[in-house]
């Protein structure tokens, strides 16, 4: 009777074992798999995103107003947050950083030049430069000078940047796009000046550059020795950096345009490889590609970016000189030919400067 007893009572515990270990497993498969999906999807939603943008020096005020507008949408139309961390620099320095491990998922650099030396390091898949509008350049710019408040040297155009006893301030090309963009400006206008004849133009460059006080790496580097450190009597520089100088010291400084520029496009790009890697591909596209939208094109425009979309850009007539004559970098045969012509080392800019 006893041992029937145990029988019973060892029954009774084993099938309630059963039955505890089934409910467990079925809590289980439930919380695996229609739960699942819910936990997956409420982290998804609720995780943050982390984008890195390496961008060249003077857009830091850009990319920290953009970055807000971003998030705000990415917010509203995925429920994701994302944080985006900036990263600022010389666009050659910024490129080469990319290059040597620098987990950008994206670049907005200075010139399309510093992209393709990512995408040849196979960071950057080939065809970069069709994936967004316009050159995947959403705004561009030009090249001004910023003198101080009553131009006392009577600074007009190129041609005064030669006088004896006027001193420059601009970057150094070899770490600096904008600088890039500096030197093909003045040497495009020498072109016209001497009707192409090489040797006078390598003169007129040169004393251009003989006037050179101090050559920084990067052009907001360049504005802080002019603004800043009162070195220089002009400074070459991005158009939207000189106006925001102009905005922030408006009894200091004032604009000049040369009667010929350039037309500046700073680039944008996925790095394919970090952002496959990161998992941002999808992220990352849409960061770049919300840069055309109409919204966004306003906020480019009000920091001082010509909009790529004209009809907005029309609505800035009282910002920008729109009718300034501009060369563009089709002119100098694309960027390669342009690096390889007057940046790489021993071409024209290290022939001058030398000098």
């Amino acid at each position: 009777m006893e041992r029937k007893h145990l029988l019973l009572k060892k029954g009774i515990s084993l099938v309630l074992a059963f039955v505890l270990l089934g409910s467990v497993l079925t809590g289980c498969g439930g919380e695996s798999g229609s739960g699942s999906g819910s936990a997956s999807g409420s982290a998804s939603e609720s995780e943050t995103i982390t984008l890195t943008n390496v961008s060249y020096d003077p857009t830091r005020e850009l990319y920290e107003q953009y970055n807000k507008l971003f998030t705000e949408y990415y917010k509203k139309k995925t429920g994701k947050t994302v944080e985006v961390t900036q990263s600022h620099g010389g666009s050659g320095s910024q490129a080469r950083s990319v290059i040597e491990g620098n987990e950008a998922d994206v670049v907005t650099l200075a010139l399309a030049h510093d992209i393709t030396l990512i995408e040849e390091a196979g960071l950057v898949k080939e065809g970069w430069i069709s994936e967004f509008e316009g050159n995947s350049a959403p705004y561009t710019s030009t090249i001004v000078f910023l003198v101080r408040k009553g131009n006392e040297k009577g600074i007009k155009d190129w041609d005064d940047l030669t006088r004896d006893g006027v001193s420059v301030i601009t970057p150094d090309p070899k770490s600096s796009g904008g600088a890039c963009w500096n030197f093909l400006a003045a040497w495009y206008y020498a072109d016209k000046k001497f009707n192409g004849d090489e040797t006078q133009m390598k003169d007129f460059v040169s004393k251009l550059y003989k006037n050179v006080l101090v050559m920084d790496s990067g052009a907001r580097g360049a504005t802080t020795t002019f603004v800043e450190n009162g070195q220089g009597d002009v400074l070459i520089a991005w158009e939207n950096e000189a106006l925001l100088s102009v905005k922030e010291y408006p009894d200091k400084y004032e604009l000049v345009t040369p009667s010929i520029s350039i037309k500046a496009e700073p680039s944008v790009a996925i790095v394919d490889e970090n952002a496959d890697k990161n998992g941002t591909q999808e992220v990352a596209r849409e960061y770049l590609q919300y840069l055309y939208t109409d919204e966004a094109q306003k906020l480019e425009g009000e920091n001082f970016y010509r909009p790529s979309n004209q009809e907005i850009l029309k609505t800035f007539s009282d910002t920008f000189d729109l009718n300034v004559e501009m060369c563009t970098i089709d002119d100098f045969g694309g960027w390669d030919q342009a690096y390889a012509d007057f940046f790489t080392d021993d071409a024209i800019f290290d022939e001058i400067y030398s000098q």
